[in-house]
């Protein structure tokens, strides 16, 4: 098959782009999809008190560290805490506080895969 000089530019800026590859024989192929975090993802866990019991009406924050939005839930009875719908490609500190009691933050971060990430946050 022949090519004219304005379509082998574009192949020539296509594959250049590394939008898709080309196999010989005319032929583009798009190229393999790379592991991305993409979707939603639980943020769970239990809230402990210094002697690692479960503590009932902390306050577990979710922070996203780019816009700055605060998510909020209070522990159950059994410590326990959890967020749904938590965009993977996204980061987020995570802490949870009750009176003068606070845990270290922690981050929920765009690298990790995890579909769901459970912590235990410790009021210190």
């Amino acid at each position: 098959m022949r090519h004219g000089r304005a379509s082998l530019l574009a192949t020539f800026v296509i594959l250049s782009a590394g939008i898709v590859s080309f196999s010989g024989k005319d032929t583009l192929i798009a190229p393999a999809a790379q592991a991305q975090n993409i979707g939603e993802r639980t943020v769970s866990g239990t809230v402990l008190n210094a002697d690692s019991a479960p503590v009932l009406g902390a306050t577990v924050f979710l922070r996203n560290e780019k816009t700055k939005s605060i998510r909020s839930y209070t522990s159950t009875a059994d410590g326990h805490f959890h967020f749904a719908q938590v965009n993977m490609a996204e980061d987020f500190d995570l802490w949870a506080e009750k009176g003068s009691k606070k845990s270290t933050v922690k981050t929920v971060s765009s690298w990790d895969a995890r579909k769901e990430f459970i912590s235990d946050l410790k009021l210190k």
